[in-house]
């Protein structure tokens, strides 16, 4: 199955009056999947044509992205974490691996602190508590700062400043392309109630509460969630979680080093 089969596969389902777009494809344990920020499901393309030998994957467009509706601008982190639970619910998912990605794993503990029983199991990729659960304060507030400055910036100026924090400089052309692609894309009536939800939050207290098998996953060069400091404070407050490393791999490890995810998600969601 090719990138491009999987990619055209798309639908819609309706939740709390908001049309939510998804792709599906493969059968199989379920394995949902929650892209980053300004992304939307085709960042999953890589694991769409290999882990759907194996496995049912559901690439969810958060509400505000992609081809999904945007949500009300006040909308808060436990507005998010709700709704997301009532879109499993609406797909008929019972407790399936929870896969997120950057601003996906953020997503994906505002779900488990609302919901923590529609999860079976979680995978954070390039993971954050949130900015403000995982950096610095003056951190967090630069990247606000910066969110705020590129939602009105030519997008390619956007896209350019973008890019060397996601990918390596020698990512192939089409993964480049791709990731230009959604950020051409994006809303900023889309972005700007995710990033204060669930950029801006600190889920640190989520973290301790986690009882579901966890794994996380990291690349060794990723500049916005570090491993080697993010990646092990995250791994050190969930308990019993299993941290993978993978080497010169970036923010984006999902596109950049799709065979080495693959193998860690592989190896974690077949485990009994």
């Amino acid at each position: 199955m090719s990138d491009q089969q999987v990619a055209a596969e798309i639908h819609q389902i309706e939740v709390g009056g908001l049309a939510i777009a998804y792709r599906q494809a493969g059968s199989g344990p379920t394995l949902v999947l929650l892209h980053g920020a300004f992304e939307d499901g085709r960042a999953w393309t890589r694991q769409m044509a290999d882990l759907s030998n194996d496995f049912t994957l559901i690439a969810l467009d958060a509400p505000g992205f992609g081809a999904s509706d945007d949500p009300p601008p006040t909308w808060t982190t436990a507005d998010y974490g709700n709704h997301l639970a009532d879109v499993l619910d609406a797909l008929g998912l019972d407790r399936p691996t929870v896969v997120g990605q950057s601003f996906g794993t953020v997503y994906a503990l505002a779900l488990y602190r609302q919901r923590p029983q529609a999860v079976g199991a979680l995978v954070l990729v390039s993971a954050y508590a949130g900015w403000a659960g995982s950096l610095s304060a003056e951190e967090t507030q630069r990247r606000l700062e910066q969110v705020e400055r590129d939602m009105t910036a030519p997008v390619e100026q956007t896209i350019e400043k973008w890019l060397p924090t996601l990918v390596t400089a020698t990512a192939s052309a089409d993964v480049v392309e791709l990731v230009a692609t959604m950020m051409r894309d994006f809303r900023p009536t889309g972005i700007r109630p995710a990033v204060t939800a669930l950029g801006a939050v600190d889920l640190r207290d989520v973290l301790a509460m986690i009882t579901v098998p966890t794994l996380l996953i990291y690349g060794a060069a990723d500049m916005r969630s570090p491993a080697d400091v993010v990646g092990r404070d995250m791994h050190a407050r969930i308990p019993g979680s299993t941290l993978v490393v993978i080497p010169d791999a970036p923010h984006m490890v999902n596109l950049e080093q799709p065979e080495a995810l693959n193998t860690a998600i592989r190896r974690f969601a077949r485990e009994p």
